[in-house]
């Protein structure tokens, strides 16, 4: 009995441990053009930012270490204003791994320009779900869920609704911050728009693409490349039904900002006939990159 418990134990050890945090976020923040301004200050708000999305539970799964999903925030501070108000810009980007491949595609890559926060040097941040009690808090977790999402939606059909909504919990509680980016009428391109888009039933199709694209497409390109491109060309067919009925989608746009370059990599090794519907298609959905698609046809 001694020697099993001994096994056991030894055993144990070499297990991968598990983790109850999702997210393995890579945070920079950077003011180049900010001058008089003591640099410490980003130094400690990138490390409790990342301290913070990082640690953060955000929700009821569990993960292993090796399933944390690859992230960036980038955070580009333009102006400060009093002691510690600052402002600037957000680059974000997601990554997964492909199934039995060396390879990770980018699912997520955005820019938000309407950064607007409070922030003290050696301030921690806590996040109550019910009220978040800052802008920058309210941001870092809209985006967490955001990310969130996308993810869980490649693995399975709108598998990501849960954590979509908790943003959109988010955006209902931020309708009478003084921050920009939160609302209807401040643009189509903002916070309240993508998870309107992402939650509305004329985006459904957008929702299935991004299942269809990566867990019947790209995962199984190293075992049948030409069927996984298939399922991929099909899957294509679903943008285009969100592009008839709302030509300006932010979410729709968000796929190219993310895709462009590997939808042109994926046909460009396409048959003749399935290279010229791919390029039909992507031409019609994605009209302000139609010459990167057209040239496909020649190369």
């Amino acid at each position: 009995m001694m020697k099993c418990w001994m096994f056991i134990l030894v055993l144990l050890c070499y297990l991968e441990p598990l983790s109850s945090q999702e997210l393995r976020c890579a945070v920079q923040v950077v003011a180049p053009a900010v001058q008089g301004t003591n640099r410490n200050v980003f130094q400690s708000m990138r490390e409790t930012i990342s301290e913070f999305l990082n640690n953060h539970q955000w929700t009821n799964h569990v993960f292993e270490t090796s399933e944390r999903i690859e992230c960036t925030f980038h955070f580009t501070i333009s102006e400060v204003i009093g002691v510690n108000r600052f402002k600037g810009s957000l680059q974000i980007q997601s990554r997964r791994p492909v199934f039995n491949s060396a390879y990770s595609t980018t699912i997520l890559n955005l820019k938000d320009e309407d950064i607007d926060f409070e922030y003290t040097e050696f301030e921690s941040i806590v996040y109550n779900e019910n009220n978040p009690e800052s802008n920058l808090v309210a941001i870092l977790a809209y985006y967490a869920y955001v990310i969130l999402g996308y993810d869980y939606d490649t693995f399975s059909l709108e598998g990501g609704t849960p954590w979509f909504q908790k943003a959109e919990k988010i955006v209902g509680m931020r309708q009478n911050a003084r921050e920009s980016g939160w609302k209807q009428f401040e643009g189509r391109r903002n916070r309240y728009w993508l998870v309107y888009n992402l939650l509305e039933n004329d985006h459904q199709p957008l929702r299935r693409f991004y299942y269809e694209y990566h867990r019947k497409g790209l995962d199984i390109m190293s075992e049948d490349p030409q069927r996984g491109r298939g399922q991929i060309a099909d899957a294509l067919k679903l943008l285009r039904e969100v592009y008839r009925r709302e030509s300006g989608s932010y979410a729709l746009q968000l796929v190219f900002d993310a895709k462009q370059k590997e939808l042109i990599n994926l046909f460009s090794e396409a048959f003749s006939k399935e290279k010229a519907d791919a390029v039909n298609v992507l031409s019609e959905v994605n009209p302000s990159n139609a010459d990167a698609y057209q040239k496909m046809l020649n190369d």
